[in-house]
């Protein structure tokens, strides 16, 4: 029996166990071997590193990375789906490392077990930024990542500033890693078909930022919501409310060194981090 599963087995598995993928959990399940082959090799890992795998559906993902030598931690929020990964995994690679946690991962404070040390997953299109960035600050083994997410996110996470895309998803992944963009995933890979196109982000875990004593990564994020929720404003406009006024967000951003006519989307994350530090 090989090891991967195909299109044939992922269909005959989900209509086994009754599974209809919804848009609701943004099921779109992996069904070709040679992509979830190419998607480990670009996670570049070191032997034996363990890997914490969000959302493995029926165990394409889970059975390439465990192929290789990996063992995974997978947390599943489908009880149906984590009931039967072990099974898939025991039916096609005895022996294997595999640990599944039953649970939503936006719930988790943290993975137990052996702490991880890579994130790889094909994330669900609705929560994908939100997992990104609570597990890259509930786990801070986590020092490097390959996540596949609709492309648009993708470029989103991956965007430099003054980008059309640069935004909040792209600002406060910067607090813990770097992102850049990994390839293309065609869509006829899945199944279903999803009806957006997808794309790898890879990730590299470096240092947060050191702000001044009593600032924090929340004070941080609380500006850079406020600068974006209006594009095109300006910064003195924009902090308008977090400061208590124009006058007062236009102090703050000169004791920082920002220009107040500046918008929020031309500001690498150090500025904003300079803000919260001036207020």
């Amino acid at each position: 029996m090989p090891a991967l599963l195909g299109p044939a087995e992922v269909r005959a598995l989900a209509e086994r166990l009754g599974v209809r993928p919804t848009k609701t959990l943004g099921q779109n399940f992996v069904h070709d071997p040679n992509t979830i082959r190419r998607i480990v090799r670009a996670a570049s890992l070191d032997d034996g590193e363990r890997v914490l795998e969000i959302g493995p559906g029926l165990g394409s993902l889970t059975l390439g990375l465990l192929d290789a030598g990996h063992p995974v931690t997978a947390v599943e929020i489908d009880p149906v789906l984590a009931a039967q990964l072990p099974e898939t995994v025991a039916d096609r690679l005895p022996g294997a490392m595999l640990d599944v946690v039953a649970a939503d991962a936006l719930r988790l404070a943290s993975v137990p077990g052996e702490p991880p040390t890579a994130l790889v997953a094909n994330l669900p299109y609705n929560v994908a930024v939100p997992v990104v960035l609570h597990l890259l600050e509930i786990v801070p083994t986590l020092r490097r990542g390959l996540v596949m997410v609709q492309a648009e996110v993708a470029d989103r996470l991956a965007a430099a500033p003054g980008s059309k895309v640069y935004g909040v998803p792209s600002v406060k992944v910067a607090w813990y890693a770097t992102a850049t963009r990994a390839g293309a995933v065609p869509r006829a890979v899945f199944w279903p078909v999803p009806n957006v196109d997808s794309g790898l982000v890879r990730l590299i875990r470096h240092p947060a930022p050191s702000p001044a004593s009593g600032v924090t990564r929340a004070d941080v994020f609380a500006i850079v919501d406020a600068a974006f929720a209006q594009r095109r404003k300006t910064l003195r406009a924009a902090l308008a409310g977090w400061a208590g006024s124009a006058q007062a967000a236009e102090a703050v951003l000169r004791a920082a060194g920002v220009d107040p006519g500046e918008r929020g989307e031309r500001l690498p994350l150090e500025a904003f981090v300079r803000i919260a530090a001036a207020k």
